[in-house]
């Protein structure tokens, strides 16, 4: 039997008990266990053996081949299952017998680990088991490599989650991301009990390539010594919502890292200089820049302007570069973006956006591929949405929510773009009857420029 049968006979022998048997009766069961039961089974009267085929009792036969089958699986096909197992369950399932438990702690099973902290009184969620981590902490910190941290909204969370960071000095981590379920609960944790946490891994690893750590107190310095003990090896950066990082700080990464492929930040600490360091000879391709560009306090807060020259620079070195641009910004504070050609891919505003801005993306997006607008007023979008059509030759991606879109204008921005639509999300309210097309009638002009069958949206699906 292969390793393939193996697996699916497993499989099928797990579910099965589980429906006929307890299964927590089940795998506390010893060796010895094991074989009592098959001899009973091979004495009964009931069952007549070798031949399975002439056993009266379908169940009874299954049974008996699952006890021999979990007896004698092979280490790779009982890894492979643990690997599917909540911890607890792996940890309950490594007591049955002296070779599951060496499969319980075979390295290859604790690269990857995802460490749930949860507060009892904030969330419904289960978490780690404090026992269960200290174990991890003692027996598998050297082999944990992809490790992630999901937290609740409570500073406890966050807390416990800088404790065991600041626990992993014999680690060789590649890949670390800290996880905010609900709001950013390390934002609450003092900054120095975070930057310490932080830094013992950034100085132990030496091999990190895969860092998100949006919404926390990182600061620059900390940045340096990412730099100075990982520079070779990182690809990706995530740190959007980073308050403490300034323009220096994610300069000084993009200065070092010369293979730094993906990139998540904020637009205040977006600048020239750091589009023309990201373009520089010696730095590979990027493929991915994310920037999200947030306000908080209407009014508050001026934007300042990257210049065209910084853009085309960053795109003549990379031309294949995803640019991915979140507005969560106030109307007024607009006036500052699309004034020149922007190499955007994909934009998303999360609020409303005047129809002058949306006039502006024709003219001065060209690359545009996605476009979501959550939200502009009721003034009609038709001359926008067809100068967009008309200009943005790579757009593939619309979505629309409490705008205003006469049916003729959208059919004609159908028919423009035709089946390079692969996705088109418009809520229903958005479209407004015209002489020429109504409600009804829309949905099969669209699906023939399409090529498919559509429908509007009754709810926002993006």
């Amino acid at each position: 039997m292969d390793a393939g049968e193996y697996l699916m006979a497993a499989v099928a022998s797990f579910h099965w008990v589980r429906v006929n048997c307890n299964l927590e009766a089940f795998f506390r069961m010893k060796r010895s266990d094991f074989c009592v039961v098959n001899t009973a089974i091979q004495s009964s009267p009931a069952v007549k053996q070798p031949k399975l085929g002439l056993c009266p009792s379908l169940g009874q036969t299954h049974m008996y081949t699952v006890l021999q089958d979990w007896a004698s699986l092979p280490y790779h096909v009982v890894l492979r299952i643990f690997q599917y197992l909540p911890l607890i369950d792996r940890a309950r399932a490594s007591s049955i017998c002296r070779r599951w438990n060496e499969v319980f702690h075979i390295p290859d099973l604790w690269r990857k680990f995802e460490f749930e902290l949860n507060q009892s009184a904030t969330s419904y969620f289960k978490s780690t088991h404090p026992d269960l981590i200290q174990q991890i902490i003692k027996k598998h910190a050297a082999h944990l490599q992809y490790v992630s941290f999901k937290v609740d909204s409570s500073t406890e969370s966050a807390e416990i989650a800088c404790d065991i960071l600041s626990q992993l000095v014999n680690c060789s981590i590649q890949t670390l991301g800290l996880i905010s379920t609900a709001k950013p609960s390390f934002m609450n944790v003092s900054k120095s009990h975070f930057v310490s946490a932080l830094t013992v891994v950034f100085i132990n690893s030496k091999s990190l390539s895969s860092i998100k750590i949006e919404d926390t107190p990182v600061d620059d310095p900390s940045l340096k010594i990412l730099v100075a003990n990982n520079s070779d090896t990182l690809r990706l950066l995530k740190m959007s919502s980073c308050p403490h990082v300034s323009s220096d700080g994610i300069l000084c990464v993009a200065d070092h890292c010369q293979g730094l492929r993906e990139l998540a930040l904020n637009y205040y600490i977006l600048s020239d200089e750091l589009l023309l360091a990201l373009s520089s000879e010696t730095h590979v391709n990027l493929e991915h820049l994310r920037i999200d560009v947030v306000s908080e306090n209407p009014g508050q807060m001026e934007f300042h302007s990257i210049k065209k020259h910084s853009w085309d620079a960053l795109i003549k070195h990379s031309p294949g570069v995803n640019v991915v641009m979140y507005f969560f910004v106030y109307e007024e504070e607009f006036e500052t973006f699309f004034k020149e050609e922007t190499p955007v891919t994909h934009l998303y505003f999360g609020r409303s956006v005047s129809k002058a801005i949306l006039g502006r993306l024709g003219h001065n997006c060209p690359r545009l591929i996605e476009l979501v607008v959550c939200a502009n007023g009721l003034q009609p979008l038709d001359n926008e949405l067809i100068c967009i059509a008309e200009h943005c030759k790579n757009l593939t991606a619309l979505g629309l929510s409490e705008c205003a879109v006469s049916c003729s204008a959208f059919i004609q921005f159908v028919r423009l773009c035709g089946q390079r639509l692969t996705q088109l999300s418009i809520m229903e309210e958005v479209l407004i009857p015209d002489d020429s097309y109504s409600l009804e009638e829309i949905h099969i002009e669209v699906s023939k420029y399409l090529g498919r069958v559509w429908f509007p949206d009754v709810m926002p699906i993006w």
